[in-house]
């Protein structure tokens, strides 16, 4: 029991940055809380308490803001960042290293008895406000956008969002997106968000920028090398930083640029 409070104090270092320390997690983290309170209530209505497992995973909704059902399985490492609203139903199932954030709904779309709430296999992260209903299975590594609403079955790997819930990416589709990383990480760049599976014009044209790039230093290289070959050393120069540039941060002040109205005190 310690030790998967131990592991449970953990997943909230991994993944919420802003925890300080064991005892803020331990004294001010709702999500936690109720995971705590899951836990016993589960055991109970195993046991055959149901009423009793009933009442007190009550108890934890009214002081955490977050309601799981104690027939609920909930696998290890679980986490709940902020967790007000989240609504975890009967017959739901949830793998090992799962993450849910404020508003989620894990419900059903049926009053019939039996299996009625959605299966998260492993590694699988809902967004801020989505619903996921019905008897459904998120694959293993799946992400659930904000407020989206997911009615049907997730790939492994898959990104759905909006309302319905849509697939925009796949991890067998996107292709190789090694080299977009090393990329971004050589130049001093932070690629968080300009990925495939974002449907963000601006996230489409940071990848072909990265694709581009990577052709020219794939081609720079094999010049080198000739001219190594002919006895000419090419010196390797550093990457300037990128922070050091100074970015243009609104269409307003392209704009005046462009038309000749930027600042001229200098």
């Amino acid at each position: 029991m310690f030790e998967q409070l131990r592991e449970d104090v953990r997943v909230v270092f991994d993944r919420d940055p802003a925890a300080r320390s064991t005892l803020e997690i331990l004294t001010a983290y709702p999500g936690l809380h109720a995971v705590m309170f899951h836990r016993l209530s589960h055991w109970l209505w195993n046991a055959g308490a149901k009423w009793l497992a009933r009442l007190l995973s009550h108890i934890g909704r009214w002081l955490t803001g977050i309601e799981i059902h104690p027939g609920a399985v909930i696998g290890r490492r679980f986490f709940i960042d902020h967790g007000m609203g989240v609504v975890i139903g009967e017959t739901a199932v949830i793998g090992d290293d799962c993450t849910l954030y404020h508003g989620v709904t894990l419900g059903g779309t049926s009053w019939q008895k039996g299996k009625r709430h959605p299966t998260l296999e492993n590694d699988v992260v809902v967004g801020a406000g989505a619903k996921v209903l019905g008897p459904i299975v998120i694959g293993r590594g799946a992400r659930i956008g904000s407020n989206a609403v997911v009615l049907r079955e997730v790939p492994p790997q898959g990104t759905v969002v909006g309302v319905p819930g849509r697939l925009i990416a796949h991890k067998d589709e996107t292709g190789d997106t090694e080299h977009r990383e090393k990329m971004a990480t050589k130049m001093g760049f932070d690629a968080y968000g300009a990925t495939a599976d974002a449907p963000d014009p601006v996230a489409h044209a940071i990848n072909c920028m990265l694709d581009h790039v990577h052709v020219i230093e794939s081609r720079m290289q094999r010049m080198c090398e000739a001219l190594r070959e002919l006895g000419y050393e090419p010196g390797d120069e550093d990457f300037p930083e990128l922070g050091s540039c100074e970015i243009i941060s609104t269409a307003d002040e392209l704009r005046k640029i462009q038309l000749g109205e930027g600042d001229k005190t200098g």
